[in-house]
């Protein structure tokens, strides 16, 4: 077996990562939604922060009641207790990558965590 997964993101609204790639320490998806329209729910989590970057398009999100504008290239980190919904601009699509992690779980990242191989 492999030590790797691929997989490839078709045109789908939205894609999860975590089946798809086997993940076990993060939940990504990809998103696309259409000019006008947002996610139709408010929600926050109970453990996991979300960090989203903004791949095409505009928008915003309201967090705990604070609109955020969002444009191709922002990344925004949002706490789990925050309460968040998103929204795709008036005239313009928006897509974006999730990710989803336990909040405070980070042990290591780049060099501390790299092992340089002979």
């Amino acid at each position: 077996m492999a030590n790797y997964q691929k997989t490839t993101v078709g045109d789908s609204p939205r894609t999860e990562l975590h089946e798809k790639l086997g993940l076990t320490g993060a939940e990504i998806s990809v998103n696309t939604m259409p000019a006008g329209s947002c996610v139709p729910f408010v929600h926050s989590h109970k453990q996991n922060e979300e960090i989203y970057g903004i791949l095409s398009g505009s928008g915003k999100a309201v967090i705990d009641g604070e609109e955020v504008p969002l444009q191709k290239g922002d990344w925004l980190r949002v706490s789990p207790a925050a309460k968040r919904q998103f929204f795709a601009g008036k005239d313009t699509p928006i897509s974006y990558i999730c990710i989803q992690t336990k909040e405070h779980s980070l042990g290591g990242f780049t060099a501390d965590d790299a092992v340089i191989e002979k």
